[in-house]
This record gives C-alpha cells, structure tokens and sequence, in this order.
C-alpha cells in the first residue's frame, strides 16, 4: 500500500507527479496547508511538519528526493531512475536534487511576496537577490538543456519530474524569457498526462505573478 501525504501544489507535487508516471496505485490524503501538519498524528510521519511524506509498506518515508530515489529504486529503476553502476547514474542524482536549489529561492520569493502581508515587512534587496539567483538555476539548466529533450541523454525521467515542478512554482517570480531551451522543455514535459494529474482541478497556484517591481512594465 502506497499513500502520499500531500497538500496541493507545494513540493509534495514531486512525489504524486511521479506516482502517475509510474502507473502504481496508490492513495492521497490531501491536507490543507496549515496547523494540520503539526498535529502529532502527522508529525509521525514527517517530523518536520512538512510534506510530502509518503507510506511505503507501512514506512513513512520524507524528503521529495529521498521519496524519489525509493520509489525509482522499486518501480522503476532503469525507466524513471537510473541505478547505481548506470551511466547516467550521476547526472540523474545531480538533477534530481538540484530541484532543491530552485525551490528554496522560490520558497524565499513565496515569504517576501505572499506570506509577509505588509509592505513594510518586505525586503526588496532580498526580493531582487532571490529572483536573480533562480535565473542563474535557470542559466545552468539552459545550458544543460542545449541540445537536448530532457536531462538526461537517455531520455524523460524523475529528474525531469523534480526539476519540472520546482520550475513550475520558480515561474512565479522570474521570467523564463531568454531561455529558449528551457522553456521549450517546459512546455514539453507539462504536456505529459502525469504532469497534469498531478494539479489540483482549478489549476490554480497564485491569482497573479510576483515579478520584481523593476521588471514590470511601466
């Protein structure tokens, strides 16, 4: 029995993404993104407070790139993941994890423009630092997408799941304009049917974009 915890389009997204890529069945409980996921029933699951966590067996496992690399491991190992020994092997983990490094500036961008309600508790240093860093994950990810379908040379895998849904919440705050080769693998993987099982029905993440101020046209 496999069961994802999961509140709708946070980094929990990763996981049930993947679930549907596999074709394994599987259950979600989705829960609201508050004070829910610090009730100790929850806190046994990831203690942390966070999702996703995810049921295996009766293991609770957490971490979207450990959640990630168990699930490969199991279902597919040479489709979705790439085992150890394997080629790609390298490359694979790199990508899987480097969704991290977007998401915690994306996450940064969510606290200045969403979670800081009043003007006066934001930093429009801050604001402006955390956009640029994502155009440079965007930068490294343009030039590894040069040339390429996806990220690996063997074809569309968990790496392309991770780093897919980190770029899919980063789209928020920084533009994708002048990473042409990034964009078009966006588009591409977005088209898949797992990609968009895994949005919630009203295919909603924020009403509106939080571009920086100075890059908002007059």
């Amino acid at each position: 029995m496999i069961i994802l915890h999961h509140c709708p389009q946070t980094r929990s997204m990763r996981s049930l993404w993947l679930l549907h890529e596999l074709g394994v069945d599987f259950e979600v409980k989705e829960y609201p993104f508050d004070k829910t996921l610090r009730s100790e029933e929850f806190l046994a699951k990831n203690p942390a407070g966070r999702v996703p966590a995810l049921e295996l067996d009766g293991e609770a496992i957490f971490e979207t790139g450990a959640i990630t690399e168990v699930l490969c491991e199991r279902f597919s190992p040479d489709g979705m993941g790439r085992p150890a020994g394997h080629a790609e092997r390298a490359q694979w983990l790199i990508w899987v994890h480097f969704a991290e490094t977007i998401s915690q500036h994306s996450a940064a961008l969510t606290q200045q423009h969403v979670a800081l309600r009043d003007d006066s508790m934001r930093s429009p240093i801050v604001m402006k630092l955390e956009a640029a860093r994502l155009k440079k994950c965007y930068a490294a990810l343009e030039g590894r997408l040069a040339g390429r379908d996806y990220l690996l040379d063997g074809g569309f895998s968990a790496a392309d799941v991770s780093v897919g849904q980190a770029v899919y919440m980063a789209r928020y705050f920084a533009h994708l304009d002048g990473f042409d080769a990034l964009a078009s693998w966006y588009d591409r993987i977005s088209e898949r049917e797992a990609f968009k099982a895994s949005l919630p029905g009203d295919n909603i993440l924020f009403t509106q974009r939080f571009f920086a101020p100075w890059e908002l046209p007059a």
